[in-house]
């Protein structure tokens, strides 16, 4: 082991990884992190180092998915099996035989759909996710047909929810001493790590659902507008009432826009003229002059970038997100160097995808801990200071609290979370409900002394704080890693920006549309051929998957802490963790511009969309080899499978065509999800009751089938400020009659309700998940 490897988090840790395709990069995030991650092979290598588009004999994206491993053959399964941790283990691996021999082990089965039940034989590629997912029911343009989104988003961020789980089990058995079996269905991780229907969506779509989504494609270019300038495209993200103002401002204060009524969101949603005369404004400006007069009036802009110049942008370059990696001998090409720096590192892998070595052993011995709990979840006794928000933010925390953490929900009257924002009318919305559950909400001004001390009061008994500002708010809050260590060396600090914390854009507003603005993917998410037809408005990425990466890097400092007992820093740029999601499309881009050779077709095939009997009915079908092909012939007749299709309901026709090993997948809505067989049978969905919302909502369950992780509790989202005096007083043993000061002074907040809002929730059924710690009117 080398010095570098040793000063990283899991260092020690030993990871015996089975899995090819996409999935691999499973083990690439651990051994970023610093685990040993050996991969076993047949003799001759396995087939996906020679899949898909390839230079020099090596497929780009096995150099893309496998970096920092190492590899030997499959023959040692047993011997290597002995001295590891964690287990990742594909088709034909019995991961239960191997917990069973080795009762410490984190053994992880990764399947498409699960490995047991009707579906577990179930075939799927990329495109089929997209469709059993709900995400591609929200690509595209109104009255138009669905389009597939560029890349492999689905089983990127998948994979990234497979690195978390496996992590959690881990820190679970450092904990307890027990190992785990997991159960990871791929479609469940790109179900919610990707853009989850009953998760939290962005401010703008002010509290609704997507399950409330029309039938077809939603309109939504609105509310991220992108409109033409003189050089291109640029994308709009005005959201709260200051930045409307500044855009006001901007374009000179015009009368027709003076009324107050336009600092309301829906009500600037709702006019005709508002955004053809923000166009004529940018009509003989640049990209990059409304960029930089938007950062000075405080306006959210991004320039539409293609992928070669988001590459090229002064800020990928100043942070070297990418690096020259031999991929084969003699040929290099650029490739993530990780997606998040630990105490001011980059976490990039050390060394290339391997080569096969007869003699790889074990680097380390293994990392011994004496169990020190015995918790019902991974993360009970930990507690967590949440500043996030929106979306990232949201997840970051929620992710923690669902796995037993006590997780503090700060705010206050000046600066609330903007995704409270309910075009409901409602105290609170359903996708807030699902961002924050398992969370107690504390009112406490930053901008006060006394506030400030009494969050430094709380840094004392607390692990991890979390948050996801521009670049140098935290520096400028003196919440920092370098100033909370003082207060706790054990504190764990994260912080998730649109760009990183350093570079000239680290100050830059950010949002996940300009994000995808400024990355490349916008300009991809298009029909073919027309120019300015933009279709990726109502998705919301990369935050759910940025958040994961937050979580996977907080359980690594937090398996550190526990042999050192030092905390650290975290920090997570969300547009290299979209980047890296196209790195094997940017690795063949820059390999073919310098003259190499890249042969070979994408790994998984052709995939199509299909129009279905029935209104706006659509199934994938992939077809990655002339087996699928043959098979597929075999279920339509002979008859071309777009012909036949047409006449078939999407279900039925997907039953048929898996039941031949095809790949395919009939387009999901949202609002359909909970009641799809498959997500029945893995029980992905529980309906639940906020005390402070009528109707009954669908929640995400647990995020992998687990023998010692139960589904996560459902304490409800909290009001702003709704626990503070409970809080302080617990934590701080602050007194009644001091609480009382602090809040008189503005320091402290607490939510009060008001008088209409208490008699609607006197009339509402009691929640079951948690009634006592909710008022009855």
């Amino acid at each position: 082991m080398t010095q570098a490897e040793a000063s990283k988090p899991l260092a020690g840790v030993r990871v015996l990884d089975l899995v090819v395709g996409p999935m691999a990069a499973i083990g690439r995030q651990l051994a970023e992190l610093g685990a040993d991650v050996i991969r076993l092979e047949p003799e001759g290598g396995s087939a996906d180092r020679r899949q898909g588009p390839s230079a020099g004999g090596i497929s780009l994206d096995f150099a893309a998915a496998n970096p920092g491993k190492r590899a030997t053959g499959i023959g040692r399964f047993d011997e290597l099996l002995a001295g590891a941790d964690i287990l990742i283990g594909g088709p034909g691996c019995d991961a239960a035989a191997a917990l069973a021999r080795y009762p410490r082990l984190v053994a992880m089965k990764v399947s498409p759909f699960g490995d047991t039940g009707r579906f577990a034989n179930w075939q799927a590629t990329g495109p089929v996710y997209h469709a059993l997912t709900g995400e591609l029911s929200r690509s595209g343009i109104p009255k138009r047909e669905p389009l597939l989104p560029p890349g492999d988003l689905a089983q990127a961020c998948a994979a990234v929810q497979g690195a978390y789980v496996a992590l959690l089990a881990y820190y679970n058995r450092l904990r307890t001493g027990a190992g785990d079996l997991l159960d990871f269905s791929v479609l469940d991780g790109a179900a919610q790590a990707l853009d989850p229907g009953y998760g939290i969506a962005g401010s703008a779509a002010a509290g609704i659902p997507a399950s409330k989504l029309p039938r077809g494609r939603a309109e939504a270019r609105f509310m991220y507008p992108i409109l033409p300038c003189k050089d291109g495209f640029v994308r709009l993200c005005i959201l709260a009432p200051r930045q409307w103002r500044g855009m006001f401002e901007w374009m000179g204060r015009p009368a027709e826009f003076a009324d107050p009524a336009f600092d309301i969101l829906q009500n600037r949603f709702a006019s005709r003229s508002l955004l053809p005369a923000i166009a004529t404004f940018f009509a003989d400006k640049t990209r990059r002059e409304i960029e930089e007069a938007g950062q000075r009036h405080g306006v959210p802009a991004a320039a539409l970038l293609d992928l070669d110049e988001a590459l090229g942008t002064e800020q990928i370059v100043a942070r070297r997100a990418f690096r020259p990696v031999e991929i084969a001998p003699g040929i290099s090409a650029p490739l993530p160097d990780g997606t998040v720096e630990i105490d001011g590192r980059r976490m990039g892998a050390d060394g290339p995808a391997p080569a096969l070595d007869a003699e790889a052993d074990w680097r380390s011995p293994p990392l011994e801990l004496e169990a020190s709990a015995a918790g019902e979840r991974p993360l009970s006794g930990l507690r967590v200071l949440d500043l996030g928000v929106i979306v990232v933010g949201a997840d970051s925390a929620r992710l923690l609290g669902d796995q037993g953490a006590d997780v503090l929900k700060i705010e206050n009257a000046a600066f609330p979370d903007g995704s409270r924002q309910n075009r409901t009318g409602g105290l609170i919305s359903a996708t807030f409900v699902a961002g924050h559950r398992n969370k107690r909400g504390l009112g406490l001004n930053l901008r006060h002394e006394e506030g400030k001390r009494l969050l430094h009061e709380l840094v004392a008994h607390s692990d991890v704080v979390m948050a996801n500002f521009k670049g140098g708010t935290l520096q400028s809050l003196g919440l920092d890693y370098d100033s909370l260590k003082a207060f706790n060396p054990g504190i764990i600090v994260v912080d998730s920006s649109a760009f990183g914390p350093t570079g000239p854009w680290s100050r830059r507003m950010g949002y996940g549309p300009l994000v995808r603005a400024s990355s490349g993917l916008t300009m991809q998410w298009r029909y073919p051929g027309e120019a300015d037809s933009f279709s990726d408005a109502i998705t919301v990425y990369p935050d759910h998957v940025a958040a994961r990466i937050g979580a996977i890097a907080t359980l690594a400092l937090l398996v550190r802490r526990l042999r050192t007992g030092i905390g650290g820093s975290i920090a997570i740029s969300q547009s290299e963790v979209m980047l890296s999601h196209m790195a094997a499309k940017i690795a063949r881009r820059v390999l073919e511009r310098a003259g190499v050779a890249v042969t070979g077709e994408e790994a998984e095939g052709a995939s199509a969309l299909y129009r279905c009997a029935g209104d706006d009915e659509w199934c994938v079908v992939s077809l990655r080899s002339e087996a699928d092909r043959q098979a597929m012939l075999s279920v339509t007749g002979g008859e071309d499978i777009g012909t036949w299709l047409a006449g078939q309901d999407p279900r039925a026709a997907m039953e048929a065509l898996q039941a031949a090993g095809v790949p395919a997948g009939a387009m999901l809505r949202v609002s359909e999800l909970p009641e799809f067989d498959y997500y029945v049978e893995r029980g992905s969905f529980r309906s639940v009751t906020h005390p402070y919302r009528g109707e009954p909502h669908f929640a995400e369950t647990a995020p992998v089938r687990s023998l010692r992780m139960p589904a996560p509790p459902e304490v409800p989202a909290p009001l702003p400020g709704e626990h503070t005096a409970e809080i302080v007083r617990d934590i701080l043993g602050l007194d009644d009659a001091r609480i009382d000061q602090l809040i008189a002074e503005g320091a402290l907040e607490q939510f009060i309700m008001p008088e209409d809002a208490a008699r609607r929730c006197a009339r509402m059924p009691a929640s079951p998940a948690n009634p006592a710690k909710f008022p009855k009117g």
